[in-house]
């Protein structure tokens, strides 16, 4: 009995971390610009205006799921104190392996949720463009480009987010030169910002006779996807747009005309293409709010007044800094160069379990030992 009364104390000692969580989420105002938003619903002529109403409804589901998740949270904390008392009053302890259980997966809930009160910036919410390129080596770079193209859709998939092809381009032999990809999700490019940058893989070559270690590199941008309220100075006169047809993994859902559009920002030297959309204005339409996303993403990071400020393409942009090691052999190690953490089994990190690196990054940028 005396690990349940100590269970007891424990979590209901909790209770007042989710009364604190309940105001740093801003639950009670949220249920109040709910009450606002739908009163707006219920306005006269509200239908007519499509992109407003379509604006009203999505700020809606947004504030319903933050209230949603952070009920069940809560929820599940007097569900787990309620079977701890039910426990003790009926002097069974046969409970208590289902109880520890039931408090870890609380645990890792309240963790996320916490982690996630850190992503304040001002395009943490929206959805993630991310681009991927290979670096030199040729079908060893291209294949390690696919395995973090698969990996990110898989950490994707874990996450219940939505993944859609924008851009993907065939190796030589094996493997993609460059793809591109939005990942819609709440939150999901406050995730996903940490992964920018230049990732190394150390491997046994499967495409050396010899079976030598090989050191390949391929490098991740990861954007913003921003909606068209964000008003973006970009002249006309500095893009120069190419047509070509479309290639790659899309196979019959890719029209094979000359739809695929490549857009290039003079000034910059900044390319964004698309190709898998149904016809040219599409894809044109895509890669436009890709370029709108890189331009606005490198002025913020870079502490620039203007668009203007930006000087032709920023190494940062082109391969970024090398952030993280994968190494395969002679040993197994995920090792993240800015945090220090690291991970013993590579299989799962590449099956998409990327959450450990992305909360050690969220904290040390909370803690101020990381530059955004």
């Amino acid at each position: 009995m005396v690990i349940l009364d100590e269970l007891r104390v424990e979590m209901t000692g909790y209770r007042k971390e989710i009364e604190e969580l309940a105001d740093v989420l801003s639950i009670q105002p949220a249920k109040d610009r709910i009450a606002e938003l739908n009163a707006e619903t219920a306005k006269e002529g509200f239908w007519d205006d499509l992109e407003n109403s379509q604006k009203v409804l999505q700020e809606t589901k947004s504030l319903e799921r933050k209230i949603d998740k952070f009920n069940k949270l809560s929820d599940n904390l007097e569900d787990i104190i309620a079977l701890i008392e039910l426990s003790i009053e009926e002097d069974d302890e046969s409970s208590v392996e289902e109880i520890t259980s039931e408090i870890a997966a609380f645990k890792a809930k309240l963790e996320d949720e916490k982690l996630s009160t850190l992503l304040s910036g001002e395009y943490d919410s929206s959805n993630a463009i991310l681009t991927f390129h290979a670096g030199a080596g040729g079908t060893e770079a291209q294949d390690w480009t696919e395995m973090l193209y698969r990996m990110y859709n898989h950490w994707a998939e874990r996450h219940d987010f939505k993944v859609e092809l924008l851009d993907y381009l065939d190796g030589d032999d094996a493997g993609i030169k460059s793809a591109s990809i939005l990942i819609e999700g709440e939150n999901a490019y406050g995730y996903m910002k940490s992964e920018s940058g230049v990732h190394r893989l150390v491997r046994v070559s499967p495409f050396d006779a010899s079976g030598r270690r090989h050191t390949s590199f391929a490098a991740l941008e990861v954007m913003p996807e921003l909606d068209d309220s964000i008003e973006v100075d970009i002249r006309p006169e500095d893009i120069e747009m190419e047509v070509y047809r479309s290639s790659g993994a899309g196979g019959q859902k890719v029209n094979k005309t000359s739809s695929a559009v490549r857009l290039i920002h003079k000034p910059t030297g900044i390319v964004v293409s698309c190709q898998t959309q149904r016809s040219q204005y599409q894809n044109k339409d895509y890669a436009m709010k890709m370029l709108r996303s890189k331009l606005i993403e490198i002025k913020e990071r870079e502490h620039l007044e203007k668009i203007s400020d930006i000087k032709g393409v920023q190494n940062q942009i082109a391969w970024g800094s090398q952030i993280r090691s994968y190494v395969f052999m002679p040993y197994t190690l995920v090792k993240d160069l800015r945090t220090g953490y690291e991970v013993g089994n590579i299989q799962a990190v590449m099956d998409g379990d990327l959450d450990g690196f992305i909360n050690a990054y969220l904290k040390s940028l909370s803690h101020g030992t990381l530059e955004k």
